[in-house]
């Protein structure tokens, strides 16, 4: 099959609000429908290319380790390929897809995870699932959840620690694929509904800078009885934390600030 290297050019908004022109090299069969893409890049893909997001022109169809191929080759992700996965609209998506892809297409650049409101209601449970930029009242947040039916609230605060590995940390700092994040969040409520008999659920997760001591998520959950309520909540973080598109920094004192990669992330490398 020909193979055909084209040089295009884009232009693209960057976080400064400045318009930027950027240049990258696709490859693609020469006989092949083309289609122009968004690509979205968060956290560490983010940094590396000073970029938000950007239009590229790729072949209508192609497998998804093509289209991999071709992001890394044009935004220069060697060095981290392996620790990267495609989203296509807000969806994962299998990494032996056939994709056939259109104009209204954004594929995301999602690197090893860290990790708007929403409020479903099931029944008579309800879901609260929401992104903040502000501090979490954790007690607002657990009496959402309470209900006159229920003999048990369990939940799941994380904070902020002042250290790692004998690094003083003064702050920690989160992104997301905001979309996509409350839409994943809202499949962990169904998920736990499925498995357990639950009455109302809240996952509350903030973004931007968590100083130290400060909540960066709660997890909220009343049920019956205890024993379903605390086994929903460890479901919960467990999941959020390998499937939510939400990244964390470590800011440091005096070394330099590192992305986080979460255990529970099934492509992060620090398994």
């Amino acid at each position: 099959m020909d193979k055909l290297f084209l040089l295009y050019g884009c232009t693209v908004q960057t976080t400064s609000r400045f318009v930027r022109n950027c240049l990258y090299l696709t490859i693609m069969d020469a006989n092949a429908e083309q289609v122009e893409v968004k690509i979205l890049f968060f956290a560490k893909a983010r940094e590396l290319t000073g970029l938000k997001e950007c239009k590229i022109i790729v072949s209508r169809k192609l497998s998804y380790t093509e289209l991999l191929n071709i992001i890394v080759a044009s935004f220069h992700f060697e060095n981290i390929r392996d620790t990267l996965i495609l989203a296509v609209n807000e969806e994962f998506v299998s990494q032996d897809s056939i994709l056939e892809l259109s104009e209204k297409n954004e594929i995301a650049v999602i690197p090893p995870l860290s990790g708007g409101f929403f409020i479903v209601n099931m029944g008579t449970g309800k879901d609260f699932v929401r992104l903040e930029q502000k501090v979490l009242n954790i007690g607002d947040i657990v009496n959402l959840i309470v209900s006159p039916k229920c003999g048990a609230i369990s939940t799941f605060i994380g904070t902020t620690r002042d250290n790692f590995e004998n690094k003083k940390v003064i702050k920690l700092e989160y992104e997301a694929y905001e979309p996509m994040a409350l839409k994943e969040m809202n499949n962990i409520c169904g998920k736990v509904r499925s498995q357990w008999n639950i009455e109302h659920i809240a996952i509350y997760h903030r973004l931007g800078e968590v100083p130290v001591t400060e909540a960066s998520v709660v997890i909220a959950v009343s049920s019956p009885h205890r024993q379903e309520s605390l086994k929903a909540v460890e479901y919960a973080i467990n999941t959020l934390k390998a499937s939510v598109p939400i990244w964390k920094k470590e800011i440091y004192d005096i070394e330099e600030p590192k992305w986080k990669e979460n255990k529970e992330c099934t492509w992060s490398n620090s398994k």
